[in-house]
């Protein structure tokens, strides 16, 4: 975080261009770059925050048609290092296998093959406080760190980025991942409902929700009226599928079939409580058993229901390993007894832990100096802004912000993309949402991908993933 005891009135906004090209689709694709700092000034016209994009633009081509991708991550607190140096550059991490030994360097990168920058401009914004972007003013914090404040702060940004490079007439959609989609749903409400003080004059075309947070319930994971063990239940069977190789079935194929014995059998059980037959109880905890590898002592011990953060411990338990939140497919040993860890809170993400340091690397070793970025400014990635985030949405809830911003927006479409091994959003989720939110189920897509919560982390995840978003831009 930036404050004035940092940065006084002599401080100016950064700008730096540069130029490149990249093959892609077999053909030479010519480009330029901007990466600038965005000032948002108070009413006084006091600079109070300023929001850090990098922008890549397509030379030789006309920009009055030409689509926009607006791409940010989540948190709250979270830089566009992922998206950024993850899928959206023109050069991006070589991925290796996912149990990859070592999160030490070297790091390769590459010329990014699955880069979207032959059909579309491409904007990695980092917000208030994360990133290179700046608060100068920390009495001002309740102003950005929020979900309406913050989506509010969104629309500000991309305002004044379309007035300076003169593209209103452009498509425009939004890429938000994790949190990001929250961030999303809610601005593209804002866009068409205005906020307490203004309307806004822009539309967005459509979204991509990358690992959704988007919900039906006051925030997500709280207040939504289902039970949390028939939502996570595809997630917990993609998990167990991957690990321990019970059915031949695809991912896909496993997981939906866990899913339809989730919404019938198991929820039913679960309402039944203790009025539920033994019979039938010990009938349903080996269908348990078989999708998602909870013994029959856990399920008792817990009522039948699986808590996420033993989940991951007792999956693989069997190997004296636990399963990462971020992307089940990677995993990590004990640090204690299994037990001991819960009960301590501990929480050491192994996917995390093993590709934060490949991103860093990657984003301010190779990608900052080919954009010509030469800035006496710490890049902060992450920090813990959600602490103290302010979740409360004044009116509705983020499912309906969206809802709203379609039904006034005929032909916005949304493209959820999800991880079959996500256990930080799970898939479960967006099926919930879509079914209980009131969304035009035509302009609505969904698709789960062998991946986790960062669904490009592979380079055939990446590969698909470029392909569908590009398919979604081109409507086909």
């Amino acid at each position: 975080m930036y404050t004035t005891e940092r940065y006084n009135d002599e401080w100016k906004p950064a700008h730096f261009e540069s130029n490149g090209m990249i093959q892609l689709n077999g053909e030479e694709v010519k480009y330029h770059t901007v990466c600038e700092d965005t000032v948002l000034y108070d009413k006084e016209g006091k600079k109070v925050a300023s929001m850090f994009s990098f922008a890549y633009f397509r030379d030789g081509v006309e920009t009055k048609d030409r689509p926009i991708l607006f791409c940010f991550n989540g948190g709250p607190g979270s830089s566009s290092m992922y998206v950024h140096a993850g899928f959206f550059s023109t050069k991006r991490l070589k991925y290796e296998e996912v149990d990859r030994s070592t999160s030490l360097p070297p790091y390769e990168v590459i010329d990014n093959p699955d880069c979207l920058l032959d059909v579309a401009d491409i904007v990695c914004i980092d917000p208030v406080g994360t990133g290179y972007g700046i608060l100068f003013d920390e009495s001002k914090r309740k102003d950005f760190f929020g979900i309406e404040e913050d989506a509010e702060a969104l629309l500000m940004f991309v305002e004044r980025w379309l007035h300076k490079y003169n593209r209103w007439t452009s498509p425009k959609y939004l890429i938000g991942e994790s949190y990001g989609c929250t961030r999303a749903a809610v601005a593209a409400g804002l866009s068409v409902n205005g906020c307490k003080e203004r309307e806004y004059g822009m539309r967005f075309d459509g979204i991509v929700m990358i690992g959704n947070t988007v919900t039906v319930g006051k925030y997500f994971g709280k207040g939504v009226p289902a039970e949390p063990s028939v939502l996570n239940f595809p997630t917990f069977a993609a998990i167990n599928h991957y690990h321990n190789k019970v059915s031949d079935q695809s991912v896909e194929e496993f997981a939906m079939e866990a899913k339809a014995f989730a919404d019938s059998e198991y929820l039913l059980a679960l309402y039944k409580g203790e009025a539920l037959e033994e019979a039938k109880k010990e009938e349903i905890i080996k269908k348990i058993t078989y999708y998602t590898n909870m013994d029959r002592e856990y399920l008792i011990r817990n009522a039948l229901k699986i808590e996420e953060d033993t989940f991951r411990q007792e999956v693989i338990k069997d190997q004296n390993m636990a399963v990462s939140r971020y992307d089940g497919r990677v995993k990590r040993p004990f640090y204690s007894p299994m037990v001991e860890e819960v009960k301590d809170g501990i929480e050491v993400d192994a996917t995390a832990n093993r590709y934060d340091g490949f991103y860093y690397g990657a984003l301010t070793g190779h990608i900052f100096p080919m954009l010509n970025i030469k800035l006496d400014r710490p890049y902060v990635p992450c920090c813990p802004l959600w602490k103290d985030w302010n979740r409360e949405s004044e009116t509705i809830t983020t499912a309906k912000r969206l809802r709203n911003a379609m039904k006034d927006t005929m032909g916005m479409r949304i493209f959820f993309a999800n991880g079959w091994y996500d256990d930080c959003t799970e898939i479960g989720h967006v099926f919930y949402t879509i079914d209980h939110a009131g969304l035009p189920k035509d302009r609505v897509f969904v698709k789960g991908y062998a991946s986790g919560h960062m669904i490009y982390l592979g380079e055939e995840n990446s590969k698909e993933l470029s392909k569908d978003i590009r398919n979604f831009i081109k409507c086909i």
